[in-house]
Order: C-alpha cells, then structure tokens, then sequence
C-alpha cells in the first residue's frame, strides 16, 4: 500500500468515526432524511387534513409532551410491554425446546401452537376482559402482549433447534459426549442465532399486541393517546403518538440485535456478515 493510500484510510481506521461505523449509520440516516423530505413535500402539495406535514406532527408531538401525555403514557406501555415480552421469551423459548428436542412433544402441541399463531390473537381481548375485569385491566393488555408475540417465538426455536445441522451433533458423539453435554455445548448454541430472530420477530408483534390493547380495551398508555386524538379527529395528534411507538419498537428491536450479537459473539466473522444480511433481507 502507498502512502498516499495510507493517509486517505487512517481516518477511516482511528477514531470514532470508522468506516464501519459509517457504513451502518448513514443509510438508515439518509433513509430517514428522504423520508422526511418526501413526507413534507407531499403533505404540503396535497393539503389534506388527514395527512399534515412532518413539522406539523413533530409540533404536536412537542404539545403532547408539554401536557404531560407522552412520558407517563410511555412508562405505562414499556412496563406492560417488559412485562409480557419476557414471559414471552421464556416460555416461548423453552416450549420451543422441548417440541425441537422432543417429537412427541411437537405431534401433540403442534396443531395448537399453529393454530393460535394464525388466528387473530385480538378476538382474545373480550375473553380476557371477562375473566380479569375492569379492576385487573392490565392482566388483560399482557395477555394480549404474549399471546400476540409468544408463538412465532416458539415456532422459531423449535426449527431452530430441528436444523441444528447432524454433522455437529455426530461430532459430538464421536467425542463421547452425553446428551445434557449435545444440547448445552452443540445444539443450543448452534441454534440461537435462529432463535433471536424468533425474538426480534416476537418484539415486532409484542408492540403491536400493546397497542391494540390499550385502543381497543380501554384508553391508557400510548393506545389510549393515539385513541383520544384519533376521536377529536387531530390526525397530527395520532401521527405523533404513531411516531412514539414506532421510535420505542426500533429501540426495542435494536437492544435484542445487540444482545444476539452478545450471545452468537461466537460465530465466524464471514457468518455474522452473512447473517446480518439474511436480517436485512
């Protein structure tokens, strides 16, 4: 390498601002930016009330949050949310085991699993309203939470541990290995990166499980913001709280992607390119 060559790379390499790192970063921004432009200029031509500008919900969005409406209704849905995504991913992730583990476990839950996974979870809300009540309203949003987010989790992980690939495990074997010592040193670990994608499709359908909860139940939370400006018709008002939750799901999603990294630190760095692609996809 010359040295001209040199000198344009060590910005690149030293410091914050690597090329890796920007890479990463300025697609989404830019994204973000044409979105934003595009949404202005449209909103500005069109003239519809329906769909105001950009700068008119981030206006409102400032409003809501002078009034107090954004940040107590936003510690209310992240709490229902923690709550019901992680009895979520533990239950989901551990019957997901046992049906990739064990096949009469799958032949006899299977048919539930799926069929839960492809009704409408919400036709659960009146049933879960009846059995709580208006005093236990929150026992019926974390059920609509998990019961929206807990089967594509279980579904993930039991094709994840069913694709662990049998040279692993006959290697294993080969090295005398008992069973506890396949699953906890080969097969779980082989299938996590397939897992956290169950997971990070399970937090996608867990926020959705918290708003319709809190619109369609009863109007607290982030839901109930969205509803109540959605009755006085602001739709700058609704775009704003649509704003909210749309920032809360990327932080969610982008908190799970740091924790699979954590856990699959372990893979080659050519699988991890691959897997991140597989992601993007």
């Amino acid at each position: 390498m010359s040295v001209a060559a040199a000198k344009i790379e060590a910005p690149y390499k030293a410091g914050f601002f690597t090329r890796e790192r920007l890479d990463s970063f300025l697609p989404p921004f830019i994204g973000l930016a044409v979105g934003a432009i595009l949404w202005q200029v449209i909103a500005t031509i069109w003239n519809q009330e329906f769909f105001p500008p950009i700068t008119d919900v981030i206006r409102r969005l400032g409003e809501l949050t002078e009034q107090g409406k954004i940040l107590s209704n936003l510690v209310t849905s992240l709490t229902n949310l923690a709550i019901g995504f992680s009895f979520s991913v533990i239950v989901g992730v551990t019957l997901g085991m046992l049906m990739g583990a064990f096949r009469k476990v799958e032949m006899a839950l299977d048919v539930y699993v799926y069929a839960m996974l492809t009704s409408p979870s919400l036709v659960f809300a009146p049933i879960f309203f009846a059995i709580f009540g208006l005093k236990n309203i929150q026992y019926t949003i974390l059920g609509l939470i998990i019961l929206y987010s807990i089967w594509i989790i279980v579904v993930n992980t039991a094709a994840a541990i069913r694709t662990v690939p049998i040279a692993l495990i006959e290697m294993g074997r080969s090295y005398c290995a008992t069973e506890r010592q396949l699953f906890f040193k080969i097969i779980l670990p082989a299938s996590m990166p397939m897992v956290f994608a169950g997971i990070r499709l399970g937090m996608g359908r867990a926020v959705k499980g918290m708003i319709n909860g809190e619109m369609f139940i009863i109007a607290v939370g982030l839901g109930g913001v969205a509803k109540a400006e959605g009755q006085r018709f602001n739709a700058d008002g609704v775009l704003a709280v649509l704003l909210v939750i749309i920032i809360v799901a990327m932080v969610m999603q982008k908190l799970v992607q740091l924790l699979d990294a954590r856990v699959t630190s372990w893979l080659p760095s050519t699988a991890r390119q691959g897997k991140r692609r597989a992601n993007a996809d």
